[in-house]
């Protein structure tokens, strides 16, 4: 069973409240924070009551999209280990203007080998090389293509570029016939 909705009406004070609160939480983008906002009973005009929250905000530094993103991008590189594209593709889910994605992941990314990324990656998610099979051996062959489209597609999620993972790939003597057929697969 839900929980009934709040019935509280929030004027500005109010409303600016919730907002400290729901930043106090976690830190958010100014798109997420409306989004929170909208969700909110608000007196008189929605929209404006909204904007000055977030106006607000903003002189006081409590929110800020070009903080947020290039903390998430370190993080992300850091703690994730994720690749570039992911990255990317999460600010620009959360409402970041992408001119502010573009500058923070390129600093954040500057100098990170991202082949090494990769592995480092691989060895958080604790994936291992795929079997090498011999030739002959269909089934043992069949299960190593099978690993294989699985670390590829992997770190594809992880957002890194496709050169990179046919790289890393390589390195463990995958079968040149089993890249180009992934490769065609994510460009295809």
């Amino acid at each position: 069973m839900p929980f009934p909705r709040s019935k509280k009406v929030h004027d500005v004070e109010s409303l600016y409240e919730y907002a400290i609160g729901a930043l106090g939480r976690r830190m958010r983008t100014v798109a997420e924070l409306k989004r929170l906002l909208r969700q909110k009973q608000i007196a008189g005009d929605g929209e404006v009551v909204i904007d000055a929250v977030i106006g607000r905000l903003k002189d006081q530094r409590y929110l800020n999209d070009n903080q947020y993103a290039a903390t998430y991008a370190a993080l992300r590189r850091d703690g994730s280990k994720h690749g570039r594209q992911r990255v990317i593709t999460d600010l620009k889910i959360k409402g970041v203007h992408g001119d502010v994605i573009a500058k923070n992941v390129t600093d954040a990314y500057e100098g990170v080998d991202e082949e090494q990324q990769a592995r480092e990656y691989l060895r958080k998610k604790r994936i291992n090389q795929p079997s090498v099979a011999k030739r002959g051996d269909e089934a043992a062959m069949k299960k190593s293509q099978k690993e294989t489209a699985r670390v590829f597609r992997t770190l594809v999620r992880a957002g890194f570029r496709t050169g990179t993972v046919i790289k890393v790939l390589k390195k463990w003597d995958v079968e040149d016939e089993v890249l180009t057929e992934l490769e065609g697969e994510v460009s295809g």
